[in-house]
């Protein structure tokens, strides 16, 4: 009997509580592929994932990032990349040998994109084009605001903000810019508000995309022009408030963005529209550290520790 190599839990924790586990090989059913895994990504989600904070059904197999290539149905031999509804949660993820899914929740890697490149965009892309192409409509000259800049979902946005030719006014807790932003506030030493209406000449921004919540909401929508759009993404339960007449009289929008709640054919149409840029190299993701499959316990160690902005990949097999 054919099997696989895959990393499981079966109680919530720490890193620690993953087993490396041997099973039979997935097999494809209608509609769907068997795809070799030759890199994936490790990214917060699955560390909180491990720990319970999305109360998984267990045992579970972590991951929702993955580069790799089909070895069984259709389109056979094509190199893939990917991500998808319930990885790691209700069904089981990408930290394993081999899985299965739909063939339409499936795009062609970009050409000459390597593995580990490839499993390394996945999740934070994702949420930065939901934010700002499909909720946020941002337009060319337009300028958006992104909360927790130094981040892989601000890097993401800031390049994809760029590429429409809009103005990205990054915010942070230093004045370190790695995402490239046009400018970027530090709100140890700097008054959001007043600072934006000094950069936009008491404009305000089009479009926020605010990464971080908490304490940094309310200002948000402050910073918004009239008509402004702002975008929530946040992973802790938070409660937030903000005075709803000033928010009226604005004619705000807010929306959320919740990456796990994309259908597989939306994870492939993003990743599609993404290709190119990938492929010519205008778009690409922080610096990577590839650790071993073996080596998947200290890899989630390493994201669980933060730090540098690095994303941390499982180059799984040559």
């Amino acid at each position: 009997m054919d099997t696989s190599k895959a990393w499981r839990f079966d109680r919530y924790g720490d890193p620690s509580v993953m087993q490396l586990v041997e099973r039979p090989r997935p097999q494809p059913g209608p509609g769907e592929v068997l795809i070799k895994v030759l890199a994936a990504g490790v990214n917060p989600s699955d560390v909180k994932n491990v720990s319970g904070h999305f109360q998984s059904t267990l045992p579970r197999v972590p991951g929702r990032d993955f580069a790799g290539v089909i070895v069984g149905g259709a389109r056979e031999g094509e190199e893939v990349w990917g991500s998808g509804p319930g990885f790691g949660v209700t069904r089981d993820g990408v930290h394993q040998e081999y899985i299965t899914m739909p063939e339409a929740w499936l795009a062609r890697r970009p050409p000459g994109l390597p593995a580990e490149v490839a499993a390394a965009a996945g999740v934070p892309w994702l949420a930065a084009w939901s934010a700002l192409i499909t909720q946020g409509k941002l337009q060319a000259g337009q300028t958006v605001l992104v909360t927790g800049i130094s981040g892989s979902v601000g890097s993401a946005a800031t390049q994809i903000a760029h590429q429409l030719n809009a103005r990205v006014i990054g915010v942070g807790r230093s004045s370190a810019n790695p995402s490239g932003a046009d400018v970027v506030i530090d709100t140890t030493t700097q008054d959001l508000v007043t600072e934006v209406r000094a950069l936009t000449e008491r404009r305000g921004v089009d479009l926020v995309l605010d990464a971080v919540g908490g304490p940094m909401f309310e200002p948000c929508l402050r910073t918004l022009c009239h008509g402004g759009r702002q975008i929530a993404i946040a992973s802790n339960p938070q409660v937030v408030s903000f005075n709803l007449v000033d928010f009226y009289h604005n004619s705000a929008q807010l929306a959320g963005v919740d990456t796990m709640a994309l259908s597989g054919p939306e994870v492939a149409s993003i990743l599609s529209q993404l290709s190119e840029g990938f492929a010519t190299g205008r778009y690409h993701t922080p610096t990577i550290q590839t650790w071993a499959f073996e080596q998947t316990i200290d890899a989630y160690s390493a994201v669980l520790a933060a730090g540098q902005p690095i994303k941390h990949v499982l180059k799984m097999f040559p």
